[in-house]
């Protein structure tokens, strides 16, 4: 694939000041910015009302430039933004980052203005980042198009942040505390180029091992967790988010006309991606100090090592409340440590030396901790007490640790007495923390990190092929209520679509009358449920609308009388479309639980789980929340979060409730989240769980006409997997083999494919030497969003326990939004019997359902088989203008 077009942004050639007479101080700065970090581009400056350095003349307009010109900075009035950037365009700038604002996109015009820039950047093709942003940095190419007042070292960790003053403080805590960044990038107002286009460059950059991300909105959440997830396959990210409360949205909506959504929608979404959420700006900093060492844990049970009884019960207090559970020491860890500590210490984590421990005593007791397999990592203490030697003891730390894999992190406590020993960590590579709360959020992060890749490599797929739910009934229910123009479903209709998705159901029969509701009762069979029909009331107990355990017909005609009337005297206003009529169940295992579907503005349908009935009243939190699509694993892992989920284990005289049911379930109404996009709410409450599974007792959905949009499930955060493109192929000779999606536990098929190509075959490909894929570029290949990015593998069933690969085609999204790069291998002992060229068909169709327009791909001029085979499809060829070793093949779709 061709390189990224962000590298515009972060590797320009040249760069191009303008600015007006409004701006003169931020375009002088970021041209002292450009000369202080070292750029060796060419720059220009235009600036007619300013007057730069003598050894960069100014211009009047960019048109006066001489050479080109890769990258343009601009900050100037917002009224004149427009214009600039489309003398830009002319000028065939490749990308333009706008520092300025001037105006907020609260206001209709000045919305307006922001939109006009994204249109004037996508008709020329310009990678455009800002309106009101800070800048770019990269210190590997010693590029400060910044107006930052902070230099900015070179580092492994990459910073990107929608907010200019928030990118501003950290960027001088970076330089005081000698900390560096391999990118910085201040996005502003995100009008074009979002947070989502710069995770991805950031996944693909060598120089970046961990990203840090400051997120004040989203606007696109496919993107962004496209982005997100294809970013934390390969690096950790840290987020933090602003507006987590009502207090935050209503200061952060003065400045962002975009909805925030929910915050615990927010928190599913970054757990779902593997990325990991921090809520303070120290504990993003200790995020950042732990991941520059590119330190990971197996597992989140931490020890804590001190000098004093008070440092480690406060550290033991904040893991207790982060979630972080102290290890258990093996008992031969304690006798090892029994030998060489004195006979009072603690015995137990956190490992107490005493105060009067020096550097061989800490030195030790690292080494023997470390050697505890029940231990994934160290947080050592130390206080300067009497005669403690707070530099010793930092080497004795560093010692006992070299050698180990294990993350050993630190806390020095003090300030003048304990400044030389934190610098002898520091410079041993051993990360510091002023205080012990912060090591232990830091190690709490790489344990998330580590817990929350589980949940990333989740591919949900359908249930059972003979257990498919009827959609097409499903969907005929719902146009016919919105035919009607109604939003509400009857009782009936909404359970029926529960049984369509092959959810159990309690049968009811809606009764018009007191005659109805007795032929209802004895085709049920006594003893009954009565339960008022309103589309107006949603807990029908709490306005009498129930009657319970009705054992005798003679008591129905009394029944339907006496809670039809108490409910029309109680809520007048309630349209009642009569009575519910339902068996009484008797399960006296059940726990009562609720499963809904609810719309948020920002990720669209999220999935609901929670207790219902009196168990709520035992439990202090509410329900846990999961973006669908969910399978087996993802479900198991919501109930596991809910705090109902001790009651569904055995206890007291209640078996342990069929978890796997309840899990099947949860991914039933995942699927209908999935395939019905019209469903705006659903509720199931209660849902009856017990040892023999799970019945839906009550019903309730709502329905809105979905957006317009042609693609499917456009109207999900997270792709599911695309079943529905799983086919068998015929190739000439009649051998009939499967093409699908490629999965993430594909990895070792793929890596076997690409290594058993020939040399030459591999060359055509990657247009490189190459052996074999490194696991970066395995992850990138197997673990893709569906989404912007597509592969199909064709597999021979059948061939043997693991069948290989015959081929791969790929396609990727291009930033235009309308057209895509592909990429086609075939293995060698295949080649010639039409596999290539049928997979390429099957690519073309997707990407065409998709509603892209154009195919376009690099081959090698040389490789004449792919070429024909290109032209037999339709593709023009024509040679690089930028290697005349590359032919470029078009094909409009």
């Amino acid at each position: 694939m061709s390189k990224h077009y962000l590298e515009s942004v972060f590797s320009p050639a040249s760069v191009a000041v303008v600015c007006d007479s409004t701006y003169c101080g931020i375009g002088l700065q970021v041209l002292h910015n450009l000369r202080a970090a070292g750029y060796q581009g060419a720059v220009h400056a235009v600036m007619p009302d300013c007057s730069p350095d003598a050894d960069i003349p100014a211009r009047a307009c960019i048109a006066d430039v001489d050479g080109p010109v890769e990258l343009a900075v601009i900050a100037a009035r917002a009224e004149a933004q427009p214009g600039l950037l489309r003398e830009c365009g002319e000028r065939k700038v490749r990308a333009a980052i706008v520092l300025s604002g001037g105006f907020t996109e609260t206001q209709e015009r000045g919305l307006a203005l922001q939109n006009e820039l994204v249109d004037i950047a996508r008709a020329y093709d310009i990678a455009l980042v800002g309106p009101r942003c800070l800048g770019v940095v990269r210190p590997v190419n010693q590029l400060n198009v910044s107006s930052a007042r902070s230099p900015v070292a070179r580092g492994k960790v990459a910073l990107v942040t929608q907010s200019g003053a928030f990118c501003s403080a950290l960027l001088d805590w970076a330089d005081s505390n000698n900390f560096g960044f391999s990118a910085v990038a201040s996005l502003g107002a995100s009008s074009a180029v979002k947070l989502g286009d710069m995770l991805d460059y950031l996944a693909q950059d060598p120089h970046t091992n961990s990203i840090l991300l400051y997120v004040e909105r989203i606007t696109d959440a496919r993107l962004f967790l496209s982005g997100l997830r294809a970013a934390a396959r390969l690096k950790p990210v840290v987020v933090i988010k602003s507006g987590r409360n009502e207090s935050g949205k209503r200061a952060a909506l003065g400045h962002i006309h975009t909805p925030l959504g929910s915050d615990e929608v927010f928190d599913a979404a970054i757990r779902r991606a593997g990325a990991v959420r921090v809520t303070l700006v120290s504990q993003l900093i200790a995020a950042a100090t732990i991941l520059a060492t590119g330190a990971r844990v197996k597992g989140s049970r931490l020890a804590v090592l001190t000098n004093g009884g008070g440092p480690g019960v406060m550290a033991a207090d904040w893991a207790g409340s982060e979630g972080v559970p102290l290890a258990p020491l093996a008992e031969s860890t304690v006798e090892a440590l029994s030998a060489v500590l004195p006979a009072h210490w603690s015995h137990c984590d956190p490992v107490d030396i005493l105060g009067d421990a020096d550097g061989e005593r800490y030195r030790a007791a690292t080494e023997i901790i470390l050697r505890d397999e029940n231990v994934d990592g160290l947080l050592v203490l130390c206080t300067p007490q009497g005669f403690t030697d707070p530099d010793d003891c930092a080497q004795g730390v560093i010692d006992g640790a070299r050698g180990g894999r294990k993350p050993v992190l630190a806390s020095w406590m003090g300030e003048r007495l304990v400044a030389a020993g934190r610098k002898r960590l520091t410079d041993a590579g051993i990360p510091h923390f002023i205080a012990p709360e912060g090591g232990v959020d830091a190690f709490a992060y790489l344990a998330s990190y580590r817990r929350n890749q589980s949940a990333l490599l989740q591919v949900p797929e359908p249930l059972s092929e003979n257990d498919r739910p009827d959609i097409y009934g499903a969907q005929a229910i719902i146009d016919h209520a919105l035919a009607e123009r109604r939003e509400i479903l009857t009782l009936a209709e909404s359970k029926a679509i529960l049984r369509a998705f092959k959810i159990p159901v309690l049968p009811s029969i809606n009764a018009h009358d007191a005659v109805d509701a007795l032929v209802a009762a004895e085709n049920l069979g006594l003893p009954v449920a009565m339960k008022i029909n309103s589309p107006d009331i949603l807990h029908k107990s709490d306005v009498g609308g129930v009657r319970l355990n009705i054992r005798e017909s003679r008591s129905i005609y009394q029944a339907y009388e006496e809670l039809t009337r108490e409910v029309a005297e109680r809520v007048p206003e309630a349209r009642i479309q009569g009575v519910c009529i339902e068996p009484m169940i008797d399960r006296p295992h059940a726990r009562e639980m609720m499963v809904a579907i609810a719309r948020d503005p920002v990720f669209g349908p999220v999935i609901h789980l929670g207790a219902a009935g009196t168990a709520i009243e035992m439990l202090s939190e509410g329900n846990q929340v999961a973006l669908p699509p969910l399978n087996d694993f993802l479900s198991r892992e919501l109930i596991d979060r809910t705090q109902a989920s001790r009651f569904l284990r055995q206890f007291r005289s209640f078996p342990e409730a069929n978890l796997g049911e309840l899990s099947r379930m949860l991914q039933r109404v995942s699927e209908i989240a999935c395939e019905l996009p019209s469903i705006n709410t659903l509720d199931i409450n209660p849902l009856l769980v017990d040892e023999d599974g799970v019945v839906a007792v009550g019903a309730r959905i709502t329905v809105k006409a979905p957006a317009a949009s042609t693609v499917r499930y456009g109207h999900m955060a997270i792709h599911p997997y695309p079943a529905n493109l799983e086919s068998n192929m015929v190739l000439a000779d009649g051998l009939e083999v499967l093409v699908r999606p490629i999965r993430p536990e594909d990895a070792r098929k793929e890596q076997d494919f690409v290594t058993n190509l020939s040399a030459q075959s591999k060359y055509f490909r990657f247009m490189h030497g190459l052996n074999k894929l490194t696991p970066e570029m395995l992850a990138r290949f197997t673990q893709i969003d569906y989404d912007r990015e597509m592969a199909l593998v064709a597999i021979a069933p059948g061939a043997d326990a693991r069948p290989s690969f015959l081929g791969v085609a790929r396609y990727t999204i291009n930033p235009d939004g309308s057209s895509c790069e592909f990429a086609l291998t075939v293995a060698d002992a295949w080649q010639g019997r039409g596999v290539g060229p049928k997979l390429m068909e099957r690519l073309m169709h997707v990407a065409r359902e998709r509603g892209l327009d154009t195919m376009i791909g690099e081959v090698l001029s040389q490789n004449a088989r792919m070429l024909r085979m290109c032209k037999q499809l339709g593709f023009r060829a024509m040679r690089s203008a930028e290697d005349p070793e590359v032919t470029l093949v078009t094909r409009s779709l």
